[in-house]
């Protein structure tokens, strides 16, 4: 089974598959040695990692598209990609959609956002109108080769026209052909849980920490009959938390050990990033020159 049949497997079940965010190779291999089943690769992670920058739009297609590939070379589980609004009209979601699939993408993530797009939980927000939106999705569908590419459609309709408003765009997605819908940035728990009452295409709910949406478990959400529980940026927060950690301790002491309060062994970084295997490689193809 192809990664793309496991994520269309896996939104048909509806059993609340969590899915952490990765931001380079390196955090989806810590991901996938966890054992999580999917990785989404999160725009503002990239963003945010990659440029220092806040999630507001400056991350464009060439981007996302080389972290894709980067992270589907390191990786063999399912990858859902953030891409944003497609970057443009809905011939620039056609392209968009052809480059993702190219690079590795399993599923790709498209939002009905004003561009410039901004993260999901923040003010200011505003959305395309329904008809436009519906038509970027349309083109998102015909523009895939493979037929297994599955298709994401959010909205961020429910922060400025409610959240009747959003259930109904998101039916007019389903309608377009998109296979999994998501609903971003509802406030209440009631909210979540009538997201699948109300909408009978598989979908996906944000948990971001912090953020407006109330966090729900797991257990919960996959009882509701969520296809997809994501954590974008829990690895991102946790990355910037333990890299605080560390180097508070180093201003502090002046030195840092092999604490494993503080970091990982030597030993464990090159089993993340497969050292044995090219040292492997390294002693079959090596030539001895005498």
């Amino acid at each position: 089974m192809s990664t793309r049949q496991q994520l269309k497997a896996l939104a048909a079940a509806r059993r609340g598959v969590i899915v952490p965010g990765a931001f380079n190779a390196l955090s989806a291999r810590v991901i996938a040695d966890a054992g999580f089943e999917a990785i989404y690769v999160t725009g503002a992670g990239v963003t945010n990692m990659w440029f220092g920058m806040p999630d507001q739009g400056f991350m464009g297609l060439a981007e996302i598209a080389d972290h894709t590939a980067r992270i589907r070379d390191a990786v063999g589980l399912p990858l859902i990609v953030d891409a944003d609004t497609g970057f443009g009209n809905a011939l620039n979601v056609h392209h968009t959609v052809r480059t993702l699939e190219r690079a590795g993408a399993d599923c790709i993530q498209l939002e009905d956002q004003v561009a410039p797009k901004r993260c999901g939980h923040f003010a200011g927000k505003d959305v395309i109108a329904l008809d436009e939106a519906v038509d970027k999705i349309k083109a998102a569908v015909d523009a895939r080769r493979d037929p297994d590419l599955l298709i994401m459609a959010r909205t961020d309709a429910a922060a400025t026209q409610g959240f009747d408003a959003a259930v109904e765009r998101a039916q007019r997605f389903a309608e377009a052909g998109a296979d999994i819908l998501f609903v971003e940035a509802v406030t209440t728990a009631d909210e979540v849980r009538a997201l699948p009452r109300r909408l009978a295409a598989p979908q996906l709910v944000n948990m971001v920490i912090g953020g407006k949406t109330p966090i729900v478990g797991a257990e919960e959400l996959k009882d509701l009959g969520y296809g997809f529980v994501l954590y974008a940026n829990a690895a991102l927060q946790g990355a910037v938390a333990g890299m605080q950690r560390v180097l508070g301790a180093l201003q502090q002491a002046g030195r840092v050990d092999e604490d494993p309060t503080l970091v990982v062994p030597f030993a464990e970084r090159q089993r993340l990033v497969d050292k044995a295997r090219w040292d492997e490689l390294e002693g079959r193809y090596a030539r001895r020159i005498d």
